[in-house]
């Protein structure tokens, strides 16, 4: 929660973002760099085709001018400039003799704005009035002054600014789809990643995957976080191993393998709510071993486990599946037998473990030995309805079968 309050209270931007950024950053330079170029380079085009024009119309009319100008014909002059202004992109044009008398002259008709966008293109890109000598026989006989007009220039300049946006549009468009399928090329395998990152840190899951990607370095990446995983997901194996087997030391007996008193409680408890809610009856037998301390004393410690070990598995061979058979401590085993219908039930399994220690127990060292149980029964709810109670009833009953000498009793001293 707390790193989410400090995203949110200083937000970052987004690789998405930051490579749109980059992207059109880089866009906008890369069009600058190529779009000045070829403007400049159309502008001295068109600049050198207007010049070398203006000079051809000069020459041509200085040439066909010669006559009206040594007769100083102003009808023929006016008429010539006249059919100029009609078929030739001139502004103005004026005829003098060599004596600087001006003989006649021509300005091409004012259309206000688009005027004055003709005369601004024109500026730019014409060099100004041009003079050229009107000669007869190699004599100059006058001169021709033109300048020239930037109606065809601003037509090929307007042309030239729509192809060029044109361009612009297509090479935007094309970057544009460049730029979003390379940032889907690049952000899909990091947010695969990030929700991945996500998912694990919040449930744990280490056995999810990365996928690979073609990029070599996201694949690398994939591939070390996939290692990672791995190492991650063995030790998450061994916790829950060592988690596992420690709970099971904690609840069982290291010798036996069986619950011990701590589980054995526990079971006992859940069996006498389920019961009581059933209506149904529960029997906990005590079982003590009659020649234990006997055989520790005369045989050793080794020995005696070994008796322990064979009744742990004789007890588990007469019970049934739902039976839970625990030991409590020493020589002293606990058996639950849910559900019992009457006493009974208990005391016939009872009578079966007793007989399943008539067989000789053969020890480590190959010595075979006997030994017998003592077994104490209390039934629930006849005589406790608490695990402790029922403890103490079926251990003070087991007491009972000790001094009788008998096989089993039941709590009360009923049999």
């Amino acid at each position: 929660m707390n790193r989410r309050k400090a995203i949110l209270a200083h937000p970052h931007p987004s690789l998405r973002k930051l490579l749109d950024r980059a992207h059109l950053r880089l866009a906008i330079l890369v069009m600058t760099l190529t779009c000045l170029p070829l403007a400049l380079i159309s502008l001295l085009t068109l600049s050198s085709y207007a010049n070398q024009n203006l000079q051809l119309i000069a020459r041509s009319m200085a040439y066909s001018l010669g006559p009206a100008v040594v007769f100083k014909d102003r009808e023929a002059v006016q008429e010539a400039l006249n059919l100029v202004l009609e078929t030739e992109d001139v502004a103005l044009v004026s005829v003098y003799d060599e004596h600087q008398h001006l003989l006649a002259s021509r300005e091409a008709p004012r259309r206000r704005v688009i005027s004055a966008l003709e005369e601004f293109t024109a500026e730019l890109l014409i060099s100004g009035e041009l003079i050229h000598p009107i000669t007869n026989h190699d004599q100059v006989i006058g001169e021709l002054h033109i300048r020239g007009q930037g109606s065809t220039l601003l037509s090929y300049f307007l042309y030239g600014l729509a192809g060029l946006l044109a361009s612009l549009g297509l090479s935007t468009v094309g970057a544009v789809y460049g730029s979003r399928r390379m940032r889907r090329v690049i952000t899909q395998p990091l947010r695969h990643l990030s929700r991945l990152a996500h998912s694990i840190s919040t449930d744990r899951t280490f056995n999810q995957r990365v996928p690979t990607t073609e990029i070599a370095e996201f694949s690398d990446l994939a591939d070390d976080f996939n290692s990672l995983l791995d190492q991650l997901e063995a030790w998450q194996h061994q916790l829950e191993s060592e988690k596992a087997s420690l709970a099971h030391k904690a609840n069982h007996d290291a010798l036996t393998g069986l619950p011990n008193r701590a589980l054995f409680h526990s079971r006992l408890l859940d069996a006498i709510r389920e019961a009581r809610c059933c209506k149904t009856s529960i029997a906990v037998l005590f079982l003590d071993s009659n020649r234990f301390k006997e055989i520790n004393d005369q045989l050793g410690h080794a020995a005696g486990d070994d008796v322990l070990v064979a009744i742990a598995k004789r007890l588990q061979t007469q019970l049934r599946e739902d039976d839970v058979v625990a030991r409590l401590g020493g020589d002293e085993f606990a058996v639950m037998l849910k559900p019992i219908f009457n006493s009974n039930d208990a005391t016939t399994i009872a009578d079966k473990i007793n007989a399943s220690m008539a067989e000789p127990i053969l020890l480590s060292n190959g010595q075979l030995i006997y030994t017998s149980l003592s077994i104490g029964i209390a039934l629930y709810p006849e005589h406790a309805e608490t695990p402790e109670e029922l403890l103490n009833e079926a251990d003070t009953a087991m007491y009972q079968t000790k001094r009788n000498q008998n096989g089993h009793t039941l709590a009360g001293f009923a049999d």
